[in-house]
């Protein structure tokens, strides 16, 4: 069933002399003990889990799927993920970044951050387990109570209990303003919740003894619209003071869904009927609250897109090598076999280098990110923290929808490079696309991310963030722009800078007139903006590997391979998409509704 070996050569490369992360620690007292062999032990642990632990489970889980019980409502999970679940916290590995003083380790997320692109890659379905759980520990520890603390952080940051994020009903997604669940307020501070929720992710299990599920409800007179709603902390069984679990709570899972792919995780439909639960964050607050999940959670499955397309590239790597058919274009390759091996045929080299180049651009990408949001967090200097935090908020809606777009792309492509094997279940490469196809919808569709990102992220503030970040392109064009050996990616990624500031003022201007401009021209929009980014950091990874080209490290040969298959194939995807960005609303909405 293929094999999966962590990119520990890529990642150190981009942590250590991409984003020289070591220096980058040093300036926050909170991780300035932290140096380059602590992150690679770390890494290195943590791809022997991911290969050996996670991995081998990963097509069985997707054959065998989870189990519903209708009488108890208990959910089974296939068969090793348990135990798989039980290594992951005797091994440390859910404390990992998480704040000492509720027993977690104080690593950095940056490092955290790479060790989930080896379980997303080993076993997505796996890793939703876990997945959430710190979301929901991250949203506790900056928005409960001390008591509430006390109460659930030791326990997720342990691994004993996990957490979901429970806001999708029936008859609505992501207007999250129409839901209906209720939270009835009780005389001992206490709320009876009742309501009905879909889509819950690891909803319910038999991995852990308890799930903490965080659920959005409207208080009695509650505003109207997403003004009224509230967030509750509803345990699967209530709490006992001394932290061992206590009394059933009302909250049951109906059915788990029939999906596409991550079979291996339960995705849940949550019936409360006067569940008990606790407010968090404030009454009408909710969602003030829950934002702090939810951007945990899109940059989660950016992550998940990345290995995705890690594992998918691995796979169609090895079989491109041996499997042999037909010759070679420009003479035989392979004179001691009946045929070559496909790897020397022209267009499979452009499926494998598409997804190589995805991947390696998104982890540079969700790497910097991750060590925004540490500098964010952490750092003594106030403006440097509220420029990262801008620069978070800008680039999380691009991580999560150009990178599961682009891991639909890659995984499709590396399918492909089976031919009809690649359909075929025994190769498990089918799983790979069926697994991505979700990235692209939950935690927010890629839409939704990209009417974000235009509407709210830019032109919401002007463009202020974006200047921000176009000031970091500019000053690195500026800075390299006469260096000849690196004007085949300068000369693009400065053009690509112009034309963004263009096309932000042009679509900006139209949407003062006509709002619906904003939505016909975010998801092009997005992928433009997508582009500069991985321009930005392939030129830079590109500038590193013609400083050590005469190394003898091959690593650079190929990375500045990767780069230049990135500028000629795929960098180009970004005149049509200005040209769509630029169309207009007319040519989608003149149509009426009724004529379709």
């Amino acid at each position: 069933m293929g094999q999966y070996v962590a990119p520990l050569r890529d990642m150190q490369f981009v942590l250590h002399e991409l984003l020289a992360v070591e220096g980058e620690l040093k300036h926050l007292p909170k991780y300035e003990e932290i140096d380059a062999d602590i992150i690679n032990q770390v890494l290195e642990e943590g791809g022997k889990f991911t290969s050996e632990i996670l991995f081998p489970l990963n097509h069985s889980g997707d054959r065998e799927g989870c189990h519903h019980d209708k009488v108890t409502k208990e959910v089974t999970t296939p068969k090793g993920f348990k135990e798989a679940y039980q290594q992951y916290v005797a091994a440390g590995w859910p404390a990992l970044s998480c704040d000492p003083e509720f027993g977690g380790q104080g690593l950095p997320l940056v490092l955290n951050n790479s060790f989930y692109e080896m379980m997303n890659s080993a076993n997505q379905a796996w890793t939703m387990y876990p997945g959430l759980s710190h979301g929901a520990y991250e949203c506790i520890h900056e928005h409960g109570t001390q008591e509430q603390k006390d109460t659930y952080l030791t326990k997720l940051i342990s691994g004993e209990w996990t957490g979901t994020m429970c806001l999708t009903e029936p008859h609505c997604g992501t207007d999250l303003g129409m839901l209906r669940s209720k939270a009835d307020p009780q005389a001992d501070g206490s709320y009876k919740i009742s309501g009905a929720k879909i889509f819950i992710s690891a909803g319910e299990h038999d991995m852990v003894s308890n799930i903490v599920h965080l659920v959005l409800a409207r208080l009695p007179g509650a505003p109207e619209g997403s003004k009224g709603i509230s967030l509750f902390i509803v345990p699967k069984f209530l709490p006992n003071a001394d932290g061992t679990v206590g009394a059933r709570n009302p909250i049951f899972c109906g059915a788990i869904e029939e999906k596409m792919g991550i079979h291996g995780n339960s995705t849940c439909q949550m019936n409360m009927d006067e569940a008990t639960g606790w407010l968090i964050g404030g009454p009408n607050k909710g969602l003030n609250a829950m934002f702090v999940f939810m951007n945990a959670a899109r940059l989660g499955v950016g992550m998940q897109g990345l290995g995705l397309t890690e594992i998918a590239y691995q796979n169609a790597l090895v079989y491109a090598k041996d499997r042999i058919q037909m010759r070679s274009l420009s003479g035989v390759k392979a004179p001691d076999k009946q045929a070559d091996p496909i790897i020397v045929h022209a267009d499979v080299r452009r499926m494998l280098f598409t997804a190589k180049a995805y991947a390696e651009g998104a982890r540079a990408f969700c790497s910097y990110v991750a060590l925004q949001l540490d500098k964010e967090l952490n750092h003594p200097d106030e403006t440097v923290r509220k420029d990262c935090a801008d620069e978070v908020a800008l680039l999380t809606p691009i991580i999560k929808a150009f990178i599961t777009d682009n891991a639909w792309v890659a995984t499709s492509e590396c399918m492909q490079v089976y031919g009809g094997h690649g359909f075929i279940s025994e190769w498990g490469m089918e799983q790979y696309v069926r697994d991505a196809r979700i990235n692209m919808i939950y935690e927010g569709t890629n839409t939704i991310q990209s009417l974000d990102l235009l509407g709210r992220k830019i032109l919401g503030d002007n463009g202020a963030k974006l200047r921000k970040f176009g000031a970091k392109v500019q000053a690195f064009v500026e800075a390299n722009g006469t260096n000849e050996e690196l004007s085949e990616f300068i000369t693009p990624l400065g053009e690509l800078g112009d034309k963004v500031t263009k096309l932000t003022m042009e679509v900006g201007m139209k949407a003062f007139q006509n709002a619906d401009e904003v939505g016909a021209a975010a998801v092009p929009y997005l992928r433009v903006v997508g582009h500069l980014v991985y321009s930005y950091f392939f030129a830079q990874m590109a500038k590193i590997a013609l400083e050590k080209k005469d190394s003898g490290d091959t690593f650079y040969t190929a990375k500045l391979a990767t780069t230049r298959f990135y500028f000629a194939r795929l960098y180009p995807e970004t005149a049509m998409l200005i040209r769509q960005a630029r169309s207009g609303s007319a040519n989608l909405l003149s149509l009426d509704a009724d004529l379709f």
